[in-house]
């Protein structure tokens, strides 16, 4: 992260009152620092408040903080955005569980302050890397939390096969599978009976989507790993692939997916004190009673 921090861009839903009411609070303050504010160009800004347009692809090469206002979802487009360009993220939460987001809005402009001299602890996270090999050519994209294998379209099962570098694991019947980081192993993976594990943890969780068999479980491997996944031919499949929600691709049985960690990484800002359990305990509602929760 450059200091001093002279270029901030802002990502979020501007047009979602919760949030430009954030929004309108932060850029002023951001500007009266000195520092330079960008948003998206079709960016809708709350009324009387202006910043510099750019589109979004300028946002890596020219900024030195980005902060996501909104959720999770939220941060993982900004994520996106800055992957390749070793530029921090703070996320400000206005979503509805917010592991990633950690910073509340009546915390906001004191965590800013401290972003802008350094003062907050930087978090580095791994990305994936996933590659989808066909036909049509190769599609390529980064996720921080997870790459998603599932059905679309249709109410039909999927039956699929998975390889661990080369190896073969199973043959699968289901809605799909879940490649998850640690990171994103509290996001959709979680909904599918997958483990929580610490962020910096290297390892890959695979969890099957709806599994057609009780027996087919998550499985934890290595952040070391390559894994494939293809689909047995049936005249009646329709699959896709997305990478943190966003799609990838369409999936057909002559095609295949590789996934494995890459090697950019993401830069998560946390204000003093961050507890990963503490937060776990906040948004999964745990240790009722516990004074420290």
């Amino acid at each position: 992260m450059a200091f001093p921090v002279r270029t901030c861009a802002l990502v979020g839903r501007f047009a979602d009152a919760r949030i430009a009411e954030t929004v309108a609070a932060l850029l002023p303050h951001l500007q009266r620092r000195g520092v330079t504010v960008l948003v998206a160009e079709d960016a809708s800004l709350p009324a009387g408040l202006a910043a510099t347009r750019v589109a979004e692809s300028e946002f890596g090469p020219r900024a030195d903080l980005v902060i996501a206002v909104g959720g999770d979802g939220t941060l993982l487009h900004g994520a996106r955005l800055v992957a390749r360009y070793g530029v921090p993220l703070l996320g400000v939460n206005r979503g509805r569980v917010g592991f990633l987001t950690d910073i509340l809005p009546q915390d906001m402009l004191p965590s800013v302050d401290a972003a802008l001299a350094g003062q907050l602890t930087p978090d580095e996270r791994p990305l994936l890397a996933a590659r989808l090999h066909s036909a049509r050519g190769t599609a390529a994209a980064l996720a921080l939390n997870d790459v998603v294998m599932q059905k679309h379209d249709t109410g039909r099962t999927l039956d699929f096969e998975t390889r661990v570098n080369g190896r073969f694991v199973n043959l699968h019947g289901g809605d799909g599978v879940i490649i998850s980081s640690a990171t994103g192993s509290t996001a959709y993976a979680l909904s599918c009976g997958g483990p929580i594990v610490e962020p910096h943890l290297p390892v890959l969780v695979l969890a099957p989507i709806c599994a057609h068999t009780l027996s087919d479980r998550p499985i934890v491997v290595s952040s070391a790993s390559v894994i494939e996944v293809s689909l047995a031919e049936r005249s009646d499949t329709q699959a896709h692939v997305t990478c943190d929600g966003v799609v990838l691709g369409e999936f057909a049985p002559d095609d295949r997916l590789e996934v494995r960690e890459a090697p950019e990484r993401v830069t998560l800002l946390h204000p003093p004190g961050h507890d990963y359990y503490k937060l776990l305990r906040s948004k999964l509602h745990w240790g009722r009673g516990d004074p420290e929760r």
